[in-house]
């Protein structure tokens, strides 16, 4: 066991450091990432204790937070500047792509709502 211990520390310490050479704007977007899929796992937990009365809502916020994260993770790939897929995409247009796609997830979330 002693080995699979060191072997997780050095992962994790790998990881570490690859982590810290990534840029600011990529580790914004990481942020709203947990942040949506942390908000999506209480509202999880919330409908277990509590109970899905509304149901539509439930799903509603779901879906509004895991769409709001699949669509940070559409972003951050696009703004990636190691990504060169993407390298005439300027910034400032992924980010608007970012925008028009949640205003329509977002409609389309209130719309379901009822």
């Amino acid at each position: 066991m002693p080995k699979a211990t060191n072997d997780a520390k050095l992962l994790i310490q790998s990881l570490g450091k690859a982590y810290a050479a990534t840029p600011t704007n990529l580790k914004i977007i990481d942020l709203y990432m947990v942040f949506a899929v942390a908000t999506a796992l209480i509202q999880v937990v919330y409908m277990g204790v509590v109970g899905s009365f509304p149901f539509n809502s439930f799903l509603s916020g779901i879906l509004s937070c895991i769409g709001t994260a699949v669509l940070a993770v559409c972003l951050r790939i696009q703004v990636n500047k190691d990504n060169k897929e993407f390298k005439d995409l300027p910034p400032e247009r992924a980010f608007a792509d970012f925008v028009l796609c949640n205003l329509v997830l977002h409609l389309v979330i209130m719309n379901f709502l009822g």
